[in-house]
């Protein structure tokens, strides 16, 4: 892992939950922060994904490392996890929500299905969490911080991701009225909105053909695409002790790329029907994989 700015024992004793936690950006923050010493708990619909992830942050870091199955969609399972953590953990002192879904699609073949896959998780599945967290920390009395990953296209909106651009805008605007309904309890909450950190998930998804890596490379002011230690860093700095004055915020992590380059996907426009079913094919084998996994069947 790639050496860190801050002191090795800055989250000692701190309990951070992270949703989708087991894999991409989120076991990256969730790593960040284990490395710190934080007690990391990551939640996940796959039970097995998560489990594996807190083992080896166990084993990495010497740290504790819980695992949650969770349904984010889900607001009665989601509060009942949150309850445990309280019970069984003596609850959190932050919250990443960065559990999330997305596939590229023309809009008007969207399904009402395919868009309601996207704002269940993205939409809801984020206030769910923040909200049980929340009302738990009002409750008694705790200070706490909230970090939610959103995307550029808050700003400048994104073709053939709309279900996403607009959940994703919806989580800014919680961000943003929550910091100022909660900052009298001592609760912050902020947002990072990350550009190209590639992950499997997210470009088997997005970038289907499997090219264009290089064309964002270059364009890009620093010349380079994100990693997950960017993303670590930003994310423990945003929820680190002695952080109590950056409220209401929604950063951009991206080398500068939605400044120099506006809204992503442009490229799709260029894209036939031929192009657009070959995308679909592999964005359903992918999915098919997923629920696979979750169901413990063989991919």
């Amino acid at each position: 892992m790639v050496q860190s700015m801050f002191r090795a024992d800055l989250f000692r004793g701190q309990r951070v939950l992270v949703t989708g936690g087991g894999t991409g950006l989120g076991y990256a923050m969730a790593e960040q922060l284990a490395a710190l010493g934080a007690t990391v708990h990551l939640c996940g619909r796959r039970l097995s994904v998560v489990e594996a992830a807190a083992a080896t942050l166990r084993a990495r870091y010497g740290g504790q490392a819980h695992a949650h199955a969770v349904d984010i969609r889900d607001a009665d399972a989601v509060d009942a996890m949150v309850d445990g953590i309280w019970r069984e953990h003596g609850g959190l002192d932050g919250l990443i929500n960065n559990a999330a879904g997305n596939f590229i699609s023309p809009t008007e073949k969207l399904s009402a299905r395919g868009f309601n896959a996207i704002a269940d998780t993205v939409f809801r599945g984020t206030f769910y969490m923040t909200q049980a967290v929340g009302k738990r920390w009002i409750e008694t009395g705790t200070h706490g911080a909230v970090v939610s990953i959103v995307v550029t296209w808050v700003w400048t909106g994104s073709p053939f991701v709309v279900p996403s651009a607009m959940s994703k805008a919806g989580i800014d605007a919680m961000t943003k009225s929550l910091a100022v309904e909660w900052g009298r309890h001592g609760i912050r909450l902020n947002a990072i909105a990350p550009g190209v950190i590639p992950t499997e998930g997210a470009t088997a998804r997005l970038r289907p053909n499997g090219d264009g890596q290089d064309a964002l490379t270059q364009q890009n002011p620093m010349r380079r695409l994100g990693t997950g230690h960017d993303i670590g860093e930003l994310a423990a700095f945003l929820l680190g002790p002695g952080n109590d004055w950056i409220n209401g915020q929604t950063i951009a992590l991206d080398g500068g790329d939605y400044l120099a380059n506006g809204a992503y996907f442009k490229q799709y426009f260029e894209w036939s029907d031929d192009d657009w079913a070959a995308a679909r094919a592999a964005i359903e084998a992918r999915t098919a994989q997923d629920k696979a996994q979750r169901a413990g069947k063989p991919a």
